[in-house]
């Protein structure tokens, strides 16, 4: 059972990773790009740049203006590899954290039951926190990251077990608590960011975050479908071996 559910997460998180890679050096990464500019020409001694995140996140952190410059990727070639790797990484945790999920709530991984789970983890990790706390561009002003990434915690927690008992529990008693789970993160509030003037403009920061989220529906719809897939095909794999022992 670990075998087949690493080896899914595997070949779900490749596959989105493949797809969604392409889609953040296209649709993201320009804008990231455009954005250190702006981020060079406000504070030129802040150097900090953050690779694009389409998966759900408590935002970008910033070195102090005397703070020494953080490690990032060359231009180029070297950016786009650890775009990559980062959504790999990401795929693969998410595909094995999406099949955990199926199977602790006794459900079979199938293409169809992989895609209504993956709707739920967007909900739950980008869809409900970007509501507070939208992907940032670098040179964005933002609260503190402890407690965005509190804040973020809270909610992507909230809104999965909100979710949870009302499509799983489905009783009256238990969707009233996921509503009230889903709604309680919201309405304490997400930190805000200090009031400071940015240069970084309005549209800019507009468009990251629309095409994060939509490229983040994308990366977890490919991974709930991917896994379901995977799933059944490497059980038909195991068969015929099972057949002969």
């Amino acid at each position: 059972m670990i075998i087949r559910l690493l080896s899914a997460a595997l070949a779900a998180g490749f596959f989105a990773a493949a797809v969604v890679t392409g889609l953040e050096l296209t649709l993201t990464s320009p804008l990231i790009v455009a954005a250190e500019r702006y981020e060079q020409q406000d504070s030129p001694h802040q150097a900090a740049r953050a690779l694009p995140i389409v998966l759900a996140h408590a935002g970008h952190d910033h070195a102090a203006p005397d703070a020494a410059p953080a490690w990032q990727p060359g231009p180029g070639l070297p950016r786009m590899a650890f775009t990559g790797l980062a959504t790999l990484v990401g795929g693969v945790g998410y595909a094995l954290l999406l099949g955990a999920v199926m199977l602790a709530c006794g459900r079979e991984p199938t293409p169809q039951v992989g895609l209504a789970f993956a709707v739920a983890g967007f909900a739950s990790v980008a869809l409900a926190p970007g509501l507070g706390l939208p992907p940032e561009l670098p040179g964005s002003a933002a609260a503190p990251l402890a407690a965005r990434q509190a804040w973020w915690v809270m909610t992507a927690a909230a809104t999965g077990m909100g979710l949870y008992l009302i499509t799983i529990r489905r009783a009256l008693i238990t969707i009233l608590g996921g509503l009230v789970l889903i709604i309680a993160p919201h309405v304490v509030g997400a930190p805000q960011a200090p009031e400071a003037a940015s240069e970084l403009p309005a549209v800019l920061a507009a468009q990251f975050a629309a095409r994060s989220l939509a490229i983040s529906f994308v990366f977890w719809i490919l991974i709930g479908l991917g896994f379901g897939w995977a799933w059944q095909a490497f059980a038909r794999g195991m068969e015929p071996g099972a057949a002969r022992a």
